[in-house]
């Protein structure tokens, strides 16, 4: 039986890279933010390319639920699911959820705010998903008992190679060095979306290093880092470590 994996992430992550990261291992499929098309239908946003978004998915949240608990493609061990957060609508069923293993992957408010001026103006908290990641991560954690994995893209970003072994350990999945380094170019497996957003990724060949700084919040946006930020350090708290293994901070 495969182990599927869903990583729930907010826009202007690392999750790109994490998707590419996961498919560069031989026993793992991936699959591209299955619910993009369903959140575009439904809410009409006017998302570069939408028409063609809606055009290579299922719009409707029931059919994809039902291929995300099915088989992993072409018989893989490992089904890789990237998801986004306020793709998440409320009124999109989250039963299924459990039948997953659902990790977290969190970047500081900040960063993410910055990064996603320069593409679109006038985020609001709801584009940027943090109270839907919150959501999501309380009712997995209520079902579990304890806080599901949670990784930092500052600490992927740091220390690749211990970051994803602690994460493949706390998913039960022997880490795969491969995972660090992958071919430029694009994937059978990128959303029709790519070509607006993945540049970046698309030459990469294993994860960047962190910069030395980041582009400043424009004043504009200031308040709402303030207001992502509590929800943000709650998550991060949970964050795996590397020196502890699998094991989260207080």
């Amino acid at each position: 039986m495969s182990i599927r994996i869903a990583m729930w992430s907010g826009p202007r992550n690392i999750s790109t890279a994490m998707m590419r990261a996961w498919e560069n291992r031989p026993d793992t499929a991936v699959v591209d933010e299955p619910f993009y098309a369903c959140y575009l239908a439904a809410t009409g946003c006017k998302h570069p390319g939408r028409d063609e978004v809606i055009a290579s998915q299922p719009t409707d949240w029931r059919a994809v639920c039902e291929l995300l608990t099915g088989p992993a493609p072409d018989g893989r061990s490992v089904y890789y699911q990237k998801h986004m957060t306020h793709h998440m609508l409320p009124e999109f069923g989250r039963n299924w959820i459990h039948g997953l293993s659902n990790c977290f992957l969190v970047r500081s408010p900040a960063e993410v705010v910055a990064s996603y001026a320069e593409t679109r103006n006038a985020p609001t908290l709801g584009d940027l998903g943090y109270l839907q990641q919150a959501e999501l991560f309380d009712l997995v954690a209520d079902r579990l008992g304890q806080a599901p994995p949670v990784i930092d893209a500052n600490d992927v970003l740091r220390n690749p190679a211990g970051t994803l072994a602690a994460l493949c350990k706390a998913v039960g999945v022997e880490f795969d060095a491969r995972m660090l380094s992958w071919p430029p170019g694009p994937r059978p497996s990128d959303g029709v979306w790519a070509k607006h957003w993945y540049a970046s990724v698309t030459s990469s060949t294993g994860f960047m290093p962190m910069r030395a700084s980041y582009k400043p919040v424009p004043r504009a946006l200031e308040s709402l880092v303030e207001t992502a930020w509590p929800i943000y350090e709650r998550l991060a708290a949970h964050r795996l470590t590397v020196d502890a293994g699998w094991e989260r901070r207080a």
